[in-house]
């Protein structure tokens, strides 16, 4: 019986598929990845268009020099150093141009997808869903820089304290310490904001209100 691929073999091919032109290895990559890459330089940019910006001119980087990819890592942890290298240079460059001209008011505010995580059913719900994730973003946002990029990678993309201590080349130390502040910080201002917004929480209302309210009419034998 043939041995199947590995996960490491079966990248490798992906690899060398995606170098030699074939488009759906390199729809595979970006599909596998887009995710945790999006994130990431979102937590830098902190702007959800030149976030996308940025993440595509990390692909165009990554591509070109895909055979250039040893092997040494992980493909993800090849991606997400370019993808945060990008980052952080479009951070700078902002921040010279910040420093030459006053800033623009951003008007980006849009809300990150978290997959699964709105149901379509009620629109009431969804509403109070993206209140509370709004409130977190928010937060997030709100983060210096160094203690944002641990908490995005660690607690959000789910990377291990070691694989986050080495994509973002800092000691396994600080990357405990930043994330324990991180969510310290988190905390702190949830709790200053979350006030407001539970007061519409558990929602019922809109279309699930009125289907009780008709269900209990029919089984009452009322006419409407």
């Amino acid at each position: 019986m043939p041995m199947l691929p590995t996960g490491a073999e079966a990248e490798a091919d992906l690899v060398r598929r995606a170098i030699s032109g074939d488009v759906q290895a390199v729809r595979a990559i970006i599909r596998t990845h887009n995710q945790r890459l999006y994130r990431l330089v979102r937590a830098v940019i902190r702007s959800n268009a030149d976030a996308e910006d940025v993440l595509q001119e990390a692909y165009l980087s990554a591509f070109s020099n895909l055979n250039r990819f040893a092997g040494d890592a992980s493909l993800s942890t090849w991606l997400s150093r370019i993808a945060l290298n990008a980052a952080l240079a479009r951070l700078r460059a902002q921040k010279r141009l910040k420093r030459a001209a006053p800033a623009r008011p951003s008007t980006d505010a849009d809300i990150l997808p978290f997959p699964g995580s709105l149901p379509t059913a009620d629109p009431e719900r969804i509403m109070a869903q993206r209140q509370l994730l709004s409130l977190v973003e928010e937060a997030t946002d709100a983060l210096p820089e160094t203690f944002r990029l641990v908490f995005v990678t660690r607690v959000i993309e789910g990377l291990s304290v070691e694989e986050t201590a080495s994509l973002l080349d800092i000691p396994i130390a600080t990357v405990k310490s930043r994330l324990h502040r991180a969510r310290r910080l988190i905390r702190s201002r949830l709790e200053e904001r979350i006030g407001p917004v539970m007061t519409d929480a558990f929602p019922f209302a809109g279309t699930r209100c009125d289907r009780l309210m008709e269900t209990v009419i029919a089984r009452l034998g009322l006419t409407k």
